[in-house]
């Protein structure tokens, strides 16, 4: 005999609303345990949901670009009765009771979702929407479900965060649903084809900034051109950067740190790390380093509240690392640096850029950062300006050492000195704490004994 099961999504953090991008199995397709059913991917994070038992795919619950959250149906598989049975604890056959919405604006994101308002055309030449679409009232305000966009609610979110007025956005998805790539490429035709684009800027008294009208060029005019369009990481990642950029005054104080001597402690024991399986680089050491400045700077370990007038101070030590991938830079999270040694934070580093690399990071690795490293050592350069990534504070960049004649008070020494730049938000931090913090910072990398203190 068999049975069906039904297959939801897992545990993925704090995270909701998380789109499908890709379906990877098709009604009728066999699946062994652990074969991917579909790819999800949210903020610079993709996964995939795996089937926990074998079993023939009978039916498909999602389609791509639609968003699914933990416990949401994706497939429906026909499996064996054994399986059957001791999946069927775990099943509710119940559904649960939707939320009640808690404001107005809920209501009317819920609407579309649930079937209670007509669906937005995007055809000019369709008829209006029937009269069942008269306003209602929400205790608040009246809503008229038919002008209410068709968007999930983490795309309104992302539309939020852009200060992008929905009503104005063609949806491109199923049946007219506005997707994140709507939003983002409404915002690039904004920003290249006129019109002045006004986004809200949390965190800063709910300013609104008026951006000037940028310049439209016909490129080819002066000679042959191509267009290349950019990775979903890359599209995502832009619109927290202008955020980032636009809503935090960032400002960067640079400093050098005397890295001879930890170069030498690292070379020597470099060949143990190798023999381990993993590479001994510089950048474990800064995050210890950086672990030991947090402690003794707690204001650099916090978040703005988005009130922006209180200061949330963490307990918790979990570096980003920024990673160079072939879809663009993404920043998983070590936790709790502050509890593992150099050699068990190195091994931890390594395994994560690893998966980083291949698009195989959880929603959880990029989630909990206190403060981020982006390191650009292995390239070059002597110094650049990071832009932080709210909500933490501030952000440290690493450029490539080299060496340098040091006066020690009697003569110049041969030095390997490490370019430091700590971009930091203005608001929370002034210039002469974030001088202490880089020279607090290089003293630990230039006396590794410090480190134990």
């Amino acid at each position: 005999m068999s049975n069906t099961i039904e297959i939801k999504v897992p545990d993925i953090g704090d995270f909701s609303d998380i789109p499908v991008i890709e379906l990877l199995v098709s009604p009728g397709d066999t699946i062994d345990v652990d074969d991917g059913l579909v790819t999800l991917e949210s903020d610079k994070a993709t996964m995939e949901v795996p089937s926990p038992v074998a079993g023939v795919v009978r039916e498909l619950r999602v389609g791509v670009d639609d968003t699914v959250s933990e416990g949401d149906v994706v497939v429906v598989l026909e499996v064996g009765e054994e399986a059957g049975e001791s999946e069927a604890p775990a099943e509710a056959d119940t559904p649960a009771e939707p939320a009640e919405p808690e404001s107005a604006e809920e209501a009317a994101e819920e609407a579309p979702a649930k079937g209670s308002a007509p669906e937005v055309s995007t055809d000019p030449a369709e008829p209006a929407a029937p009269a069942a679409a008269e306003p209602r009232e929400t205790g608040v305000a009246a809503v008229d479900p038919s002008r209410v966009p068709y968007a999930s609610p983490a795309v309104r979110k992302f539309a939020r965060e852009l200060g992008v007025d929905l009503g104005g956005v063609s949806g491109t998805g199923s049946k007219g649903r506005i997707t994140r790539d709507d939003v983002a490429a409404h915002v690039k035709q904004v920003m290249t084809t006129g019109g002045p684009a006004q986004a809200s800027v949390g965190g800063i008294g709910g300013l609104t900034l008026d951006f000037p009208e940028l310049p439209k060029a016909d490129f080819s005019r002066y000679g042959d051109t191509e267009r290349q369009e950019l990775s979903r990481i890359q599209k995502i990642s832009a619109g927290h950067l202008h955020r980032n950029w636009v809503g935090i005054p960032h400002v960067t104080q640079h400093d050098e740190a005397d890295v001879t001597d930890m170069e030498a402690f690292r070379l020597a024991n470099a060949e143990d790390a190798k023999r381990q399986g993993f590479k001994l680089t510089p950048l474990v050491f800064l995050m210890k380093a950086m672990v030991a400045s947090l402690k003794a700077f707690p204001r650099f370990n916090a978040s703005l509240d988005p009130d922006g007038e209180t200061l949330i101070l963490k307990k918790y030590f979990n570096i980003g690392v920024a990673v160079d991938t072939p879809d663009g830079l993404v920043v998983p999270v070590i936790r709790d640096c502050d509890r593992k040694g150099i050699m068990e934070l190195a091994a931890e580093l390594g395994e994560t850029s690893a998966r980083a690399r291949e698009g195989k990071l959880k929603p959880q690795d990029i989630q909990g950062g206190c403060i981020s490293i982006s390191s650009l050592g292995g390239i070059g350069g002597t110094a650049f300006t990071p832009i932080i990534n709210a909500p933490e504070v501030a952000i440290l960049g690493v450029s490539r050492s080299s060496m340098k004649p040091v006066w020690d008070g009697h003569e110049f020494q041969p030095r390997l000195m490490l370019p430091l730049s700590l971009s930091y938000d203005h608001r929370v931090i002034d210039g002469a704490a974030a001088a202490r913090f880089t020279r607090f910072l290089a003293s630990r990398l230039e006396d590794l004994r410090r480190l134990t203190l």
